[in-house]
């Protein structure tokens, strides 16, 4: 109990009032979202990637051992979710947002600042959640647009992939690692605003996070609502643990990917069912219940982390 209180106290409290400190912020003054959005993915999000991949020694085994983890479980949460949708007879469109409430989660301006704390901003913990989270990006502009496409006239995914390919993100992690293969050594004047803005993230990310679930109100959806929440807390770590043993992945590598399993869903799961008018209001609730309910099942999955790997 002791080591839950301590987790809790110095990782997710931390997470969560910098996040209301963003609610308060927009609450009280509008902040630019849109702004606050750009500055984090095009300049804070590509930093930490580009400092933390040039810094860690992680082997193309490793990248390839956690990718095929990645593909496994994410085929796995599909295969559940599809049973969960089936045996709870929910509408077609829903069945969509639901599937993407689960298998899209908030890697980045979650998941990062959380493995920054949990792992004391260790390099090697950090590139594993970058390639977590370059999956997840690349699941969504894939997969989670597809799904929501399914018996629609639009056909936007090679748009929006082509847009993915595009991103920051994926360019400060190709360009990382070149530079790290070449071995070739960053000039200091690069290398200090480019630690800098990495130092910045954190703080940012979780403000302009809570920002962004300010106004968002649980009115609607309780049974799939409560489903889906208890699918992305609690039955994604438990699928991911068990992979986790079948695979024979250990240390920092195995504790990495089973907290990452256990994050909310992202904002992009809404972002999508709105654009596409796939109940984007159960979207946006899944949004704010499972990042709430995350304060205390983020805090169980890191103690057993600590104590399983």
């Amino acid at each position: 109990m002791d080591v839950l209180l301590l987790i809790l106290q110095n990782i997710i409290v931390p997470v969560f009032i910098l996040i209301f400190a963003g609610i308060l912020l927009h609450r009280k003054f509008k902040l630019d979202l849109n702004s606050l959005s750009k500055i984090t993915f095009y300049y804070l999000i590509p930093a930490v990637i580009f400092v933390k991949i040039y810094q860690s020694d992680i082997s193309i085994e490793l990248v390839s051992s956690i990718i095929y983890f990645l593909l496994l479980q994410a085929a796995a949460l599909l295969i559940t979710t599809s049973f969960i949708a089936k045996v709870f007879h929910f509408e077609k469109k829903l069945v969509g947002s639901f599937k993407n409430s689960v298998l899209l989660n908030n890697q980045g301006n979650y998941g990062l600042p959380v493995n920054a704390l949990v792992f004391r901003n260790d390099p090697f913990a950090m590139s594993i959640q970058i390639i977590i989270m370059t999956f997840q990006n690349l699941l969504t502009f894939t997969y989670g647009i597809f799904n929501v496409q399914k018996g629609e006239k639009n056909k936007g995914m090679a748009k929006q992939l082509m847009g993915f390919l595009k991103t920051p993100v994926l360019h400060a992690l190709l360009l990382a690692i070149i530079i790290k293969s070449l071995n070739i050594k960053i000039p200091e004047m690069i290398w200090i605003p480019l630690e800098q803005a990495s130092q910045g993230f954190l703080a940012i990310a979780l403000l302009t996070l809570g920002a962004q679930v300010a106004y968002l109100k649980i009115n609607s959806y309780l049974i799939p609502l409560i489903v889906s929440s208890l699918t992305r807390l609690v039955v994604s770590p438990v699928i991911a643990f068990v992979m986790i043993m079948l695979l024979g992945i250990e240390g920092v590598t195995a504790q990495t990917l089973f907290i990452a399993s256990s994050f909310p869903t992202s904002r992009n799961s809404a972002a999508i069912a709105l654009e596409y008018n796939h109940h984007p209001e159960f979207a946006a609730q899944v949004v704010l219940v499972t990042t709430v309910l995350s304060i205390f099942t983020v805090t169980v999955t890191v103690y057993l982390a600590s104590i399983l790997f």
